[in-house]
């Protein structure tokens, strides 16, 4: 097979894994920086080209695309779904989990646990809001924060109401979430292959840090998860549409809740925590299910 994987750099640990794995099956792979690729829109014959050629004949493409170009990321990934070309992630579902508040509500909509949200553009009704996510603590995130960057935790409500107004005053979109306690700063981070959790791996936080993020300092364990878990972190990605996820879900008194899906889950701390291959697992995934025509949305929505 003929494989793209789309990032912008080769050295990182999560590209560089999948193409040692895909070279070491035999395949042709290309690491394609997404930026540099420029296209024709067109009914008849759509195009890719990248460093003055035209990309053709690949048979699937391994999307690698970072939060802060997702749209032009999705875009090249939407124009190669047009070309008939298998996306492991498809652009509508690498969108759709970028968007923290259409995520929350469409798993809401099918009724995953989550924690308690609250959203508002305006501040007016601060206090009415603080007291519909369950009053302080409280987690106040941006919508387009990643990596536990953007992340504040208010433990008082006129903390909270502070940091609102500030986020606010920045004319930043916020979510306001009750906070998980008895999850002691430790998330789990389930990594999803087709309808099934290859990996998980237990996050801790250091002590007084309430993110999980292996960026922040964090330490990973490998975890052992309930069904009820394991069943919860394959909903989430098939809500999601995603074909390969990084579910993170806490531990609450009420179940498994769900913190976020991610669509290009990094590969080094679940690995490293599990001893997994889980490069070979996700280019294993591709071989079955790469086929002409094969992507769903064909570069639709």
């Amino acid at each position: 097979m003929k494989i793209a994987i789309i990032s912008r750099d080769p050295s990182l640990y999560s590209t560089r894994r999948m193409f040692e794995e895909a070279k070491a099956n035999g395949h042709i792979v290309h690491i394609i920086d997404p930026l540099l690729c420029y296209m024709t829109i067109a009914s008849q014959r759509p195009t890719i080209h990248y460093k003055g050629e035209e990309l053709t004949e690949f048979d699937a493409i391994i999307p690698r695309i970072g939060a802060s170009i997702t749209f032009y990321g999705t875009a090249v990934v939407r124009q190669f779904e047009m070309m008939g070309v298998y996306s492991l992630n498809e652009s509508v579902a690498i969108s759709r989990s970028r968007d923290k508040l259409r995520s929350l509500q469409l798993l809401a909509r099918k009724g995953v646990g989550l924690p308690v949200t609250g959203f508002a553009h305006s501040t007016k009704y601060t206090k009415d809001l603080i007291e519909l996510a369950g009053g302080a603590p409280l987690v106040i995130k941006l919508l387009e924060g990643t990596q536990g960057i953007g992340v504040v935790l208010a433990e008082t409500d006129k903390a909270s109401e502070s940091v609102i107004e500030a986020f606010r005053g920045l004319k930043q979109h916020i979510l306001v979430q009750e906070f998980i306690k008895e999850a002691g700063g430790a998330d789990i981070r389930c990594f999803v292959i087709g309808e099934k959790v290859v990996a998980a791996m237990k996050r801790q936080g250091n002590e007084g840090e309430f993110r999980s993020n292996l960026h922040r300092g964090g330490n990973a364990t490998l975890a052992r998860l309930t069904p009820e878990e394991r069943l919860t972190a394959v909903r989430a990605a098939k809500i999601m549409g995603l074909n390969v996820a990084g579910v993170d879900l806490l531990r609450s008194n009420h179940g498994p809740v769900i913190m976020e899906v991610n669509s290009s889950p990094g590969l080094e701390g679940i690995e490293k925590a599990t001893q997994k291959n889980v490069a070979a697992l996700i280019i294993d995934f591709i071989e079955k299910q790469a086929k002409p025509g094969r992507t769903r949305t064909r570069g639709h929505g």
